[in-house]
């Protein structure tokens, strides 16, 4: 999938709220590149209005009378597919995981809905918004076909596909836009014996990654913690960097979270993680870049691969952006490039275990 580039952003604001769609309206009618195409109170308009409309981006609310913003996502995304942004009222968990659950569905991102015009965040609400959107507006998105239910994934090949110089001893994941279905992907291909910690990095908006660990320990089998300060590491269990953390690989293994500066924009930054799993880990480690936009994690992907890691960067054909693993592939840093099945294939063959 690439980006596009567009002069204007035409958005359509869906949200049963008639003075949230106000608020909204206000907000990106203040910035000179987006137009209000249209809004919509619920799902069954709103899916009317992408057909007749034809915006460029949707912001999408979760809890509507009527059809709700996941089943919204779904349809649009297997009629009339266009980006979608889910814009969250209530950080509660059951909220959260619902918005997780509509990017199963096509939605490419979530953010919390701007506080209001009186509160001391409110500007810094509005600018995450607007550059959420904006950002997502640019991708080209792709039709997904109706299904009956939800089908068994095919059985996966164990052909050997190489083997780091020592047997890993943990795997290190990196994910922006598109990440947490590719993560959940994954992660519910893993049976409990699965005999590595797994550490993740992946770039979310303020309010959402306990959730995404909740929604994720509805699918795997595996236990998914926030990660904790000093928490040592066990096998069979996925530990993701909490939010304006950096999150490291100590001696032990052991997990040490520091509050250092943003790198590369992020705080958790991939980057910060994959550079101490080479200090650390060396050539016992597989190191996973999945889609994203920038670079982030990508030359330090390279630093792995340098020490003898097992590096994979997740292939363009299966990525929402190709920004993160494609600046890893020109660098030379992937051992494979390989869609999610493959990268499943690779975590279950006997190189793991």
């Amino acid at each position: 999938m690439t980006l596009l580039r567009k002069s204007k952003i035409r958005v359509l604001i869906v949200d049963d709220s008639a003075s949230v769609r106000m608020m909204l309206e206000r907000i990106f009618s203040a910035d000179p590149a987006f137009e209000v195409a249209g809004s919509a109170r619920d799902g069954e308009e709103a899916i009317a209005a992408v057909e007749r409309l034809s915006p460029d981006v949707a912001t999408m609310d979760i809890y509507m009378p009527g059809m709700n913003g996941h089943e919204a996502t779904r349809r649009i995304m297997e009629t009339h597919p266009i980006p979608i942004v889910i814009v969250s009222g209530n950080l509660d968990e059951e909220e959260v995981v619902s918005s997780f659950r509509a990017m199963e569905a096509g939605a490419l991102a979530a953010v919390a809905k701007p506080r209001g015009a009186g509160h001391p965040e409110h500007e810094a609400d509005c600018a995450l918004l607007l550059s959420k959107v904006k950002l997502m507006a640019e991708v080209r998105v792709v039709k997904r076909w109706p299904r009956a239910g939800r089908r068994a994934s095919p059985p996966l090949s164990r052909t050997a596909v190489g083997q780091a110089a020592e047997k890993p001893r943990v795997v290190a994941i990196g994910a922006s836009t598109g990440g947490p279905v590719v993560i959940n992907t994954i992660l519910s291909a893993l049976a409990p014996g699965f005999p590595l910690p797994v550490l993740i990095v992946q770039h979310m908006a303020p309010g959402f990654i306990r959730g995404f660990a909740e929604w994720l320990g509805l699918s795997t089998r595996l236990p998914v913690h926030v990660a904790s300060q000093g928490e040592r590491m066990l096998p069979g269990h996925v530990y993701i960097a909490p939010e304006e953390f950096q999150m490291l690989a100590g001696i032990g293994d052991t997990i040490s979270l520091t509050r250092s500066d943003p790198e590369n924009g992020q705080r958790p930054s991939v980057s910060t993680l994959f550079r101490s799993i080479a200090d650390v880990y060396g050539s016992s480690a597989v190191g996973i870049l999945l889609t994203g936009m920038g670079d982030d994690g990508a030359r330090e992907l390279k630093l792995m691969k340098d020490k003898g890691a097992v590096t994979i960067a997740q292939d363009r054909q299966s990525s929402v952006i190709f920004g993160m693993p494609g600046e890893a592939v020109k660098l030379g840093a992937a051992s494979y490039v390989f869609p999610p099945a493959k990268i499943v294939a690779y975590l279950l063959s006997s190189r793991i275990g």
